[in-house]
């Protein structure tokens, strides 16, 4: 029996009435390359007094040079992207987008999620998102969801890098996401925000 995989997820957004999208991205990779992936995102890092990487604090070189190393990793990455996400409702979009998420990476054989933490409370609702998406699954299945600080687990830096390149595709800069084009599945989500 295969041992069920992890995936490591994190988020970027954009709020706007009309053109606003919530991207959730999780990165997995093989279980015996995770330290080759962590000691991959720091050195990617480099001597940059950060506590992590982050794509919104790299520059556009940085950035694609990210993406071009990360596609290099053998792993793959599902991203879920929900529109629209008008102001104030990044947080039913996120719900949408995880709930999506969780049947997709447990057909792929993800068994854990473990998404970069935030205050207590958003980890709850997270958890009671996957909770209700777990009615989607098989009723043997075995899903679960962890919250971590990106400080901690290297390998959610990894997710940021590629919720980072779709969110820049969006906007007009393609060429990091097109690096990952072959390890990455993307599917639109609506998120049903509506536009009020």
């Amino acid at each position: 029996m295969a041992v069920a995989l992890t995936a490591f997820a994190d988020e970027s957004f954009q709020e706007d009435p009309v053109r606003g999208f919530y991207v959730l991205a999780a990165a997995v990779f093989p279980p015996a390359i995770h330290e080759e992936v962590r000691e991959l995102m720091l050195d990617l890092r480099g001597s940059r007094r950060v506590h992590k990487l982050h794509w919104n604090e790299m520059d556009p070189r940085q950035q694609e040079d990210s993406a071009k190393r990360l596609a290099s990793v053998e792993g793959f990455h599902m991203v879920t992207v929900g529109t629209p996400v008008p102001q104030r409702r990044q947080e039913r979009a996120r719900a949408a987008c995880l709930t999506r998420m969780v049947v997709e990476l447990h057909g792929l054989g993800v068994g854990r999620l473990l998404m970069e933490a935030r205050e207590r409370e958003l980890n709850r609702r997270d958890v009671r998102t996957v909770a209700g998406a777990r009615y989607a699954l098989p009723a043997s299945a075995d899903f679960r969801i962890e919250h971590e600080f990106a400080v901690k687990e290297p390998l959610l830096w990894a997710a940021d890098l590629v919720a980072g390149a779709v969110r820049s595709h969006r906007l007009g800069v393609r060429a990091p996401r097109a690096l990952l084009e072959d390890c990455l599945c993307e599917i639109a989500i609506d998120t049903g925000c509506g536009h009020a």
